[in-house]
């Protein structure tokens, strides 16, 4: 996964979400990288939770529970 901060996630997201509350996501991609960090696991398989992933469906999730995809190298992952 290529590390992103939470600020450029939100500028990246917002260009195909014109609507966003940025704030919401903000709080949500922050709270949920700080679960990741403490061992959350995916509600579906158990693994590490995709904390950018997790943060815009609203549940705790993998990448691959969340996407159907395995291979997350061009995606990004918030880091704090």
């Amino acid at each position: 996964m290529i590390p992103i901060s939470v600020g450029g996630f939100v500028k990246l997201y917002r260009q195909h979400n014109k609507s966003l509350n940025e704030q919401e996501l903000k709080a949500s991609l922050r709270r949920m990288a700080r679960l990741r960090d403490r061992g959350a696991r995916c509600e579906i398989c158990g693994g590490s939770i995709w904390a950018i992933g997790s943060a815009v469906t609203g549940w705790n999730g993998c990448f691959t529970c969340i996407t159907g995809e395995s291979d997350d190298s061009d995606d990004y992952e918030v880091c704090l």
